[in-house]
């Protein structure tokens, strides 16, 4: 029954209910039809034509060719769809075996995650992006395009869709280690779209198109500079490291472009296109806020060089199979869109070349070294094989030796030595890398290079203009030696910004000279010319030159501003390996030769296979850290006073006063003053130090409000941009609050670059203290910058466990803590840390190292006094680990700048009489310098200028530890003191009538263990104890910080009268039997000249009534 019922319906569908053929039955014959004419009309043509066979079988050959072209287009386009969509299915399916690189990056990798909240939010918008697209092809580019020729006038996009597939991003990773002032992340991107765009210029019926694009790539995008206010992100910056894989389906007339040959080199020329915008060194940058360096973000200073040795090769493939057998090989080497192609060795299969190539590497990791192997041929050059290294290896080893097995291929082995070479500024070490070079140079026909040059170049002011008095078109043509550059042309201007950047190579920067020439876009008109020595660069600071340099042969007034910037290349040579590489190629079964600490490293026997052995991780005798290392500055804000303001407070309906705050907020940190209670007119006196960054769009935001029982009511804000006080570096002004009736706040900021000057240390300590300010801060007379590194041999855990290592550093109570390398007794964090320093010469700098934060692996002190005898204020090695293993050891650069205030441009004034002669002290002995530094202590140091000040405070703020000048610690050596120093100020304040004593800090106190001292003061006589004070107390520590100041209220004469009485105790538990007395010191003020005031080191005695 059911096979009857089912035949009158097969027969339906076979005709129609007349018997007829159905109407879509004969258009597909027809056009069966007409597709067999037209394959047929070729060869007839041939025939007629009396053409050869040979080309009926050549036009065979391009159709065949094309059309498994794009079957192929389409199954990989069918294939990578599937995945994409149906991506469990595809992983989890046991009857597909995918690749590695075929599964999606977020299972090959664990660190990589999945973002498919962000998948969705692409998904949702995709038809909105493809509307935007379309309008923006047809309204905006299209008319670009008719107007820029004649010919395609008529040109149109007829078919604008963007598909229904849109772009997924695979995975996502985040590196937050590497620069604390940027979010960068790793976008694994596969774009698999049905997207067609078909365009058409109907004058010549021409018609071209794409239907469908697969993109493959990892996409880096950069979130920089970070800023403390919306949008919290300077500038998006977006580029390839790697060239992405591209496949294109043409249509129309570009079906060509899918003929054998045709297609690799249309789709190349795409990938160059691309790469000129988006692959390194290439980026594509949009600023986000104003005042941003964008030609330094879109090429900023690379993380160093490679130096790469190609020395030989063994083993290669033969492909010239005529004559001997042999190849004619050579090398091309790839570091993103740079590239060298090395020379060509005739007839060998073991090719030694010899031969150096320098890169620069911008991103690591990521970025990755390609060599490609070939036998160089009369018409296409035969394949040999390539292999591929991250250059994160080699900037971690510093050095690497190595032979590379050339993949794709039966066999090959290439030998190479790579070199990482760091940015540095040092200056003297010049002459040490010129000195290596040479010896190099000797062994090869190449000079290394020396140096590498950045130019940013950014705008020019009154150029001249062209005859006719029109604008000009400039652009610059910058040269180096034989190399010459030239930015993009900005036209009919004669004040043009170019925003460009250009890097060189550079060999001897001490006789090089960089050539600048402003010329019109015709190359004719010079508009004026600048030559720039290198020379000048070398004893400029940081070795950079940031300023508006005039133009010779121009105008009068026409100026062009540069930033230029000069790092020396320095190969490390601590890493263990001599700085020159082998004068001669080694077999790949002999090792290596290296020297390590003045000895010959030990052979490796002849059955290892070179190229199985991986290089060892050599020890570097510095630290990584980069350019950007220690360049914090510091702001310092004095919230002086106000006027005018609102007044809030009302008492039955009668307007009252007001009780202002002030609340103040830079980079992340928040300030609160004091509440002046009843007054429209508020003197505060407070100041707050903030440690930041260079970077643009920063601002100095203050509001002010009446502090109230229930809610504080708004009494108006100024906002002050970082960039004005960068540039005026100090500013005392008064501004008017906004979105209030009425108001002001009267302001001192001040910009503090760090200087690596100790000379300065005192005098700027004089400085400080002389600074008037109510909220009893200690300004910072420098700025500490720690870059933790790495640590090595640290000890195991029980079971000889890996421990989960964690640096903490602390230093004035102020704690840091380094990200947790899990599992590893040789941690590598890289971190940098800053600190505010209020006296390098008593502050100490604390590093534990912890496992998970809890049992100590070890720990490092170390007193900053050490950093003023240091080369530039810095030290950079490895210092070794207390209460750790024997050989437990922990790489840091320390760097000390001085933050030197701008009163310190005034005159000297003479302070010999704040020394006091050891023979006037009977009760304490103070600590003096020696005699050279006493006598130049003695002489002068930088006027204090006047600062207008309340009443009540001028002269005790100013004569706060004025006299800090008469001792330092880095000028004389600790004396013999068994109990240990005190270190006190003493003056007396004749406005105020008070005597004033400061207690800075102690230093080596007599304990068994660490202590929690605290220092008990009182005036002798006193029966009454009513002047006793006391200090807070410090816990677990034998050099205990204080800066603590107390006041006596009395006669100058009466004070004269008194002796000072200290005791340094130790807090013991009650009941306990230990002993609290540390040791005192008694100062006879009779010998003191305490109007002028003194700040001393004192010698601590044995308390013998406690004994």
């Amino acid at each position: 029954m059911e096979s009857k019922r089912t035949e009158p319906v097969k027969e339906e569908t076979a005709s129609t209910s007349d018997g007829s053929i159905p109407m879509a039955d004969v258009v597909a014959g027809a056009m069966t039809f007409l597709k067999t004419i037209a394959f047929l009309i070729p060869v007839y043509l041939a025939g007629y034509f009396g053409l050869s066979l040979a080309w009926v079988l050549l036009g065979l050959g391009l159709y065949l060719g094309w059309r498994s072209t794009r079957q192929n287009k389409e199954q990989s386009l069918e294939s990578a769809s599937y995945v994409l969509h149906n991506e469990r299915d595809a992983v989890t399916a046991k009857s597909m075996f995918l690749t590695k690189r075929d599964l999606p990056a977020w299972i090959s990798f664990p660190d990589v995650e999945k973002v498919e909240w962000l998948n969705k939010i692409l998904k949702q918008a995709w038809p909105f992006i493809g509307q935007y697209l379309e309008k923006l092809l047809v309204e905006s580019i299209a008319p670009s395009i008719r107007q820029s020729n004649t010919h395609l006038q008529t040109f149109a996009f007829t078919k604008v869709k963007l598909g229904e597939k849109p772009l997924k991003v695979i995975g996502v990773k985040a590196h937050t280690e590497l620069d604390k002032r940027q979010i960068l992340l790793d976008l694994h991107l596969s774009y698999v779209g049905d997207i067609e765009i078909d365009v058409e210029v109907r004058r010549y019926f021409c018609k071209a198109g794409v239907k469908g694009v697969q993109l493959h790539g990892m996409l880096r995008v950069i979130l920089e500079p970070l800023i403390g206010n919306v949008p919290i992100v300077g500038a998006i910056t977006l580029f390839f490291i790697r060239r992405p894989k591209l496949t294109i389906n043409w249509t129309g007339l570009t079906n060509l472009l899918d003929i054998p040959g045709l297609n690799s080199m249309s789709d190349t020329m795409i990938l160059e296109t691309i790469s000129s915008f988006l692959v390194l060194p290439n980026r594509l940058t949009v600023p986000l806020v104003q005042d941003l360096h964008v030609a330094q973000l879109r090429s900023p200073l690379p993380r160093g060089v490679v130096r790469v040795h190609l020395i030989e090769a063994q083993n290669l493939m033969s492909t010239d199979t005529i004559l001997q057998g042999k190849s004619d090989p050579y090398v091309i080497l790839r570091v993103g869109t740079r590239m060298h192609t090395s020379r060509v060795i005739d007839d060998t299969l073991n090719p030694k070349w010899n031969e150096m190539f320098e890169f620069v590497v911008h991103e690591v990791p990521g970025q990755e070294l390609e060599i490609e192997v070939f036998d160089k041929d009369p018409d296409k050059d035969d394949f040999l094989g390539r292999t591929k290294l991250d250059l994160g290896d080699v900037m971690t080893t510093r050095v690497l030796d190595k032979w590379f097995t050339l993949n794709d291929v039966e066999k090959g082995k290439i030998h190479l030595r790579m070199e990482w070479l760091s940015l540095i500024t040092e200056a003297s070490k010049l002459d040490e890398v010129l000195q290596t070079n040479m010896a190099i140079a000797s062994q090869k026909n190449e000079e290394p290079s020396a140096a590498i040059l950045a130019v940013y170049l950014d705008k020019a002011q009154e150029l001249p203009l062209k005859k006719g008095g029109k604008e000009p078109n400039p652009m610059v043509q910058i040269s180096v030696k034989d190399v010459t550059r030239e930015s993009k042309t900005c036209f009919n201007t004669n004040a043009p910004v170019w925003e460009d950047a250009f890097m060189f190579f550079v060999h001897s920067p001490k006789e090089q000279d960089v050539d600048i020439q402003v010329k019109d876009d015709d190359r004719q008109l010079t508009l004026g010319s600048l030559t720039l020595p290198l020379s000048r660069l070398l004893e400029s600071k940081e070795l950079t030159l940031d300023q508006w340099f005039k133009l010779d042969h121009s105008s009068p007034g026409s100026q062009i501003y540069l930033k230029v910037i000069l790092r020396i290349l320095y190969l490390d040579a601590a890493a263990g390996v001599s700085p020159s590489p082998p004068a001669e190629p080694t077999s790949p079964n002999e090792p290596v030769k290296r020297a390590e600490d003045g000895k010959k490293a030990d052979q490796i026997g002849d059955s290892v296979d070179p190229v199985e052995k991986k290089a060892e991780p050599c020890k570097p005798l510095h630290s990584s850290s980069d350019c950007h290392f220690g360049k914090e500055s510091v702001v310092r804000i004095h919230l002086v006073e106000a006027e005018d303001l609102i007044a809030k407070d009302k008492v039955f309906g009668i307007k009252g006063k007001s009780d202002p705050y002030a609340v103040v907020r830079l980079a992340g940190k928040s300030f609160r003053s004091k509440t002046i209670d009843n007054n429209l007119n508020p003197k505060w006196f407070e100041v707050y130090e903030v440690i930041v960054n260079e970077v643009p769009g920063q601002q100095v935001d203050i509001d002010v409000y009446d502090k109230d029982v229930d809610k504080d009511d708004f009494l108006g804000r100024t906002k002050i941009n970082l960039s004005d006080i960068m540039a005026k570096k100090y500013i005392d002004e008064w501004f008017a609050l906004a979105d209030v009736k009425s108001g002001k706040l009267h302001l001192r900021l001040e910009w503090l670059p760090p200087k690596a000057d100790p000379l300065e240390i005192e005098k700027v300590m004089l400085i400080n203290n002389a600074t008037p300010k109510e909220n009893k801060i200690d300004l910072s007379c420098a700025i500490l910058a720690v870059y933790v590194d790495r640590a090595q041999q640290l000890p195991l855990k029980k079971g000889n466990k890996a421990p989960n290592p964690v640096a903490e550093l602390y230093l004035g109570g102020v704690p840091y803590k380094t990200k947790t390398c899990t599992k590893t007794d040789t941690p590598v964090w890289e971190e940098a840390f800053s600190f505010l320093v209020k006296d390098p010469y008593v502050q100490v700098l604390d590093i534990q190292v912890k496992d998970d934060g809890k049992e100590k692996l070890g720990s490092l002190s170390l007193p900053l006094s050490h950093l003023l005898q240091a080369d530039l204020l810095t030290v950079d090695h490895w210092f070794p680990l207390a209460n750790s293993g024997t050989d437990s050891e922990i790489l840091l650069r320390v760097q000390l700048g001085v933050l030197v205030p701008h009163q310190l441009s005034g005159r000297t004034v003479s302070t010999s009489s704040a020394v006091l002669s050891e023979s006037d002290v009977t009760a304490g002995t103070p600590t003096f310098p020696d005699s050279e530094v006493f006598s130049h202590i003695s002489e002068t140091v930088e006027n204090v200028h006047s600062i207008p000040v309340p009443a009540s405070s001028t002269s005790a703020s100013s004569r706060d530890l004025r006299q800090r000048l008469s001792t330092t610690d880095s000028k004389s050596e600790l004396l013999d003191s068994p109990f240990g120093q005190i270190r006190l100020t003493i003056y007396y304040n004749s406005e105020v009538g008070k005597l004033f004593v400061v207690v800075h800090a102690c230093r080596k106190l007599k304990s068994k263990d660490t202590c929690d001292p605290y220092i008990s003061l009182i005036l002798l006589p006193d029966k009454n104890r009513v002047t006793k004070r006391k200090t807070a107390v410090k816990k677990k520590t034998l050099n205990p910080e204080y800066n603590e100041k107390f006041e006596f209220e009395m006669l100058q004469e009466e004070a004269q009268k008194r002796k000072l009485d200290v005791s340094v105790k130790h807090t013991v538990p009650f009941m306990s039997l230990e002993k609290e007395m540390i040791g005192k010191v008694q100062v006879d003020l009779s010998i003191i000249d305490l109007s002028q005031g003194v700040t001393l080191w004192y010698d601590l005695k044995e308390d013998k009534a406690s004994s």
